[in-house]
C-alpha cells in the first residue's frame, strides 16, 4: 500500500530528495489545479500513479507542492495543470499535456518524441519528454578545482559537443562519438593546440525536432530546460547517467587546465509562437514566463524564434539565477556566454531598461563572483548594446571586430582607421568606460556564419540544404572567395586562401582583447558555404579529423600563434589596468609605408604600428598589407640599446618561415621590410624598458 503523501514545502522548486522521499514544487500562478504524474517508464502512455494536489493543502501563494514518500533517484514524472484555456487573455492551460518541471535536473527522452502531439489537442503522455528525479550531490568530484584563469591569459575555443567527435575520422569509439565522453577523448588535442577554455554550444536539453521538415536542430538553441543537460550527448542509456557524463567531462577538462564556458539561452524556449508546442512554461504560467503581444494572444518575438522570455519578471529572474548557480555549484562550470543577451535588458513590454534587474542580479551574486560572464550584446529585435551593455564585469562578443577585420582583409575601402581601433582593444567602443582591455571578445568566425575556410572561399551563402530556399542566414558576410566560388584546384587560389586564413588568425590572436576561435578553423574546416548550419547533423558539417594532416600548415600556425600570445610575462598588478591605462602605458605609433605617416584615406589598404611590450622588454612592429601588390615598409631605426629587428611572422612565407619562435626568428634588413600582397608581418626587437619608452614618446591613437 502506498504511504500517504504529505503537504510538502514551497521551497526549493523542483524535485528534492530527503527524509525517505521527495518534495515536488512548481510555480503556477493562475492555475486551478495541478496533478503530479509518476511513471515507471518514459514511454508509458499512462502514469503508474497520479497525485492530485489539493489547493487547500498543497498550495502556498502561487506554489504547488507535495511530499511523496518512497521516491528515489531515477523516478520519472511530469505535471498536468488545470486552468482556463483563454489565449486572448494570455492563459494557455491544457491539462491534456504532460509538462516538464522547469527546475527538473534531468530529462527522459521517449523513444518517439512528438513535437506535433505537443502542438495539437489531446493527451500526449506517451510521446512527451518527462522529468527525472536526481540527487545532484551523488557524485565524487574528487579534487576538482576551477582553473580560474584571468581573461588576459585566456584563449577561447568555441565548439559543438556533438560535431567535435561525430566524424568517423575522430578515432573515437562509435558509442562515444558526438558525446561528452567523446570530447574527453580529444582533450590531448585541445591541450596541444593550447586553448585555455572551451565555449560549448548549448548543452541544456533542447528539442531536436525544432527544425524544417526532415531535418534536425543540431545547434541546440531551442531549450527545453535551463537545468538539465542534453540527453543526446550522453554515451550511456539510463536517463540520470547524463549527469555523470557531463561532470566527468568537466572534471577531465579542469585536470587539463581548460575552463568550461556554456553558451546559454535565457531569451526564449522551444515552445515558439502561438501555434507552438505546450511543453513546460506555456502550460504552467504563460503570462508570467513570456513577454506577450499587446493582444496577449501572441508573443513578442525579439529572438526570431517565436517567443521571448520575460527575463526581468521576478519569477523568471529567480529561475535564471537559480539555473546559473546550479551549473556553477553542482556542475562546476567556469562561465557563461549569454545568447542574444540584449534581451536581458528588456522589461515586460519589451522596452530597454537602463539598469536591468536580472543583469545586476547575475553580476552581484556571490556564487557567480568568480565565473566568466560574456554577452552577445544584441538581439533579433534590433537592440544593439555593444559597448553599453549593463554591468561592470561582463565581457562582450565584439561584432565590430568581426566585421571590420573581415572588411579590411578583403580590401574594402575606408577600413584602415577601423582596423587600428580593433587592433588596440576597440577604444572607440570601450575606452569611455574604466574597463579592462579584455572586455572585447575578438573573433572573426563563430558557429553563426561562415567558417574561416568558407569566409575566404565564398562570396555568398549557400544554404539550399536547409530547406528554406536559401532565405535563411545572414546576407552580410563581408566574405571574399579569392577569385573562385567554392572549392578550387588552382594552386594560386589555394595559396591566397591559406594566406588570408593566417591573416585572420593572426589579427584575432594578437589584437588587444580576449581572442576566440571557432573549432575547426585551425584545420580549414568547411560547411560548404552554409552560413546557418543549425539544422545539419551529418558528417559533412562535423569536425573532419582527416583535415589535421591535410592542413597541418594552418594547424601549426594556429598553435604557434596561441603559444606566442600566452607566453608573455605579465607584470604584477596587470589585473587592475584599464584599456585607457594600457594604451597610455604602451602607446602605439602608427605608420604607413613611410614611418610616422599612416594613410587614413578612403583608398588606403595598409597599416603599420609600433608598440612596446614593456614587461617583455620587446619592441613590436606590425605590418598589414591588404593591397593587391607588394609594398616595402620602412622600419623604425634602432639605437645601440636594441638588438636588430627580427621577423617572427610573415603570412606570405611557407612553413616553417611563416611563424618562428622569438629564439629562432631571423634578423631582417634594418631599413625596410618587403610585404607581399594580402600579407601580414610581425617583427620584434629586444630593448630595455627605458629605450622603448624613449622611442615611443608622443605616440598617438588613431
Amino acid at each position: 500500500m502506498d504511504q500517504p503523501i504529505a503537504q510538502g514545502r514551497s521551497y526549493p522548486l523542483g524535485a528534492t530528495l530527503g527524509d525517505g522521499g521527495a518534495n515536488f514544487c512548481v510555480f503556477s500562478k493562475l492555475s486551478t489545479g495541478v496533478e503530479l504524474s509518476l511513471f515507471d517508464h518514459v514511454d508509458d502512455a499512462r502514469p503508474a500513479r497520479v497525485i492530485a494536489l489539493d489547493p487547500r493543502i498543497h498550495r502556498t501563494y502561487h506554489y504547488w507542492h507535495v511530499f511523496v514518500p518512497g521516491i528515489s533517484p531515477g523516478q520519472i514524472y511530469g505535471f498536468r495543470v488545470h486552468g482556463l484555456l483563454d489565449p486572448a487573455n494570455g492563459l494557455r492551460f491544457d491539462a491534456s499535456k504532460l509538462l516538464l518541471d522547469p527546475y527538473g535536473k534531468c530529462i527522459a527522452r521517449p523513444t518517439v518524441w512528438s513535437r506535433q502531439a505537443a502542438c495539437l489537442p489531446g493527451d500526449n503522455a506517451a510521446t512527451a519528454f518527462k522529468s527525472v528525479v536526481v540527487d545532484p550531490r551523488a557524485y565524487d568530484w574528487e579534487d576538482d578545482a576551477p582553473p580560474r584563469r584571468p581573461f588576459e591569459r585566456t584563449v577561447i575555443y568555441e565548439m559543438h559537443v556533438g560535431r567535435f567527435t561525430r566524424h568517423p575520422g575522430s578515432g573515437v569509439a562509435t558509442a562515444e562519438r558526438g558525446t561528452y565522453a567523446g570530447l574527453v577523448r580529444k582533450i590531448p588535442y585541445l591541450r596541444d593546440l593550447g586553448v585555455t577554455a572551451v565555449e560549448l554550444l548549448p548543452v541544456f536539453a533542447f528539442d531536436e525536432q525544432d527544425a524544417p521538415a526532415g531535418l534536425t536542430n543540431d545547434w541546440g538553441y531551442q531549450p527545453l530546460s535551463f537545468f538539465a543537460p542534453h540527453p543526446g550527448y550522453s554515451a550511456r542509456h539510463a536517463p540520470t547517467e547524463v549527469l555523470d557524463d557531463f561532470r566527468d567531462m568537466v572534471k577531465a577538462l579542469h585536470r587539463a587546465g581548460i575552463e568550461v564556458i556554456l553558451d546559454v539561452v535565457y531569451n526564449h524556449t522551444t515552445e515558439g509562437g502561438p501555434d507552438g508546442p505546450t511543453i513546460s512554461l506555456r502550460g504552467l504560467a504563460n503570462e508570467t514566463y513570456y513577454i506577450l503581444g499587446d493582444d496577449k494572444a501572441t508573443y513578442a518575438d525579439y529572438t526570431g524564434c517565436g517567443n521571448t522570455l520575460n527575463a526581468n519578471e521576478p519569477i523568471v529572474r529567480r529561475m535564471i539565477l537559480d539555473s546559473l548557480r546550479y551549473w556553477v555549484s553542482e556542475m562546476h562550470v567556469d562561465g557563461f556566454r549569454f545568447d542574444l543577451a540584449a534581451i536581458l535588458s528588456r522589461d515586460e513590454h519589451g522596452r530597454p531598461m537602463a539598469a536591468p534587474p536580472v543583469i545586476w542580479d547575475i553580476e552581484t551574486d556571490p556564487v557567480l563572483a568568480n565565473v566568466k560572464l560574456i554577452a552577445e550584446a544584441w538581439d533579433a529585435g534590433g537592440l544593439y548594446e555593444l559597448g553599453s551593455f549593463a554591468g561592470d564585469s561582463w565581457k562582450e562578443w565584439n561584432g565590430k571586430f568581426r566585421d571590420d577585420v573581415r572588411s579590411f582583409l578583403k580590401s574594402d575601402n575606408g577600413m584602415v582607421r577601423a582596423l587600428a581601433y580593433r587592433l588596440t582593444g576597440s577604444p572607440d567602443v570601450y575606452a569611455r568606460e574604466r574597463r579592462e582591455p579584455e572586455q572585447s571578445v575578438n573573433f572573426v568566425t563563430c558557429h553563426d556564419g561562415f567558417t574561416l575556410k568558407d569566409l575566404v572561399s565564398y562570396n555568398t551563402k549557400h544554404n539550399e540544404a536547409n530547406g528554406e530556399q536559401n532565405r535563411d542566414g545572414s546576407d552580410n558576410n563581408y566574405s571574399w572567395n579569392c577569385g573562385i566560388e567554392g572549392p578550387a584546384d588552382d594552386p594560386a587560389i589555394e595559396q591566397l586562401r591559406t594566406r588570408q586564413t593566417k591573416n585572420f588568425l593572426a589579427l584575432t590572436l594578437l589584437s588587444v582583447g580576449t581572442p576566440m576561435l571557432l573549432a575547426g578553423d585551425e584545420v580549414r574546416s568547411s560547411q560548404h558555404g552554409n552560413n546557418n548550419a543549425y539544422c545539419r547533423n551529418d558528417e559533412l558539417f562535423s569536425f573532419d579529423w582527416t583535415l589535421l594532416e591535410r592542413h597541418a600548415e594552418v594547424h601549426r600556425f594556429t598553435k604557434q600563434l596561441i603559444a606566442f600570445r600566452l607566453n608573455r610575462n605579465l607584470p604584477t598588478g596587470r589585473f587592475d589596468m584599464t584599456l585607457q591605462e594600457l594604451l597610455r602605458e604602451r602607446p602605439v605609433q602608427w605608420h604607413g609605408v613611410k614611418l610616422n605617416s599612416p594613410d587614413w584615406s578612403e583608398q588606403s589598404h595598409t597599416l603599420a604600428a609600433t608598440s612596446a611590450l614593456l614587461w617583455d622588454q620587446l619592441l613590436l612592429h606590425v605590418i598589414v598589407n591588404a593591397y593587391w601588390e607588394p609594398l616595402e615598409f620602412a622600419l623604425p631605426p634602432l639605437t645601440a640599446a636594441y638588438e636588430p629587428w627580427r621577423r617572427c611572422i610573415d603570412t606570405s612565407l611557407a612553413p616553417p618561415e611563416d611563424i618562428c619562435s622569438l629564439e629562432d626568428a631571423p634578423i631582417v634588413s634594418p631599413a625596410a621590410y618587403p610585404v607581399h600582397p594580402r600579407s601580414l608581418a610581425i617583427l620584434f626587437a629586444r630593448a630595455s624598458t627605458d629605450a622603448a619608452h624613449a622611442l615611443l614618446a608622443g605616440g598617438k591613437q588613431p
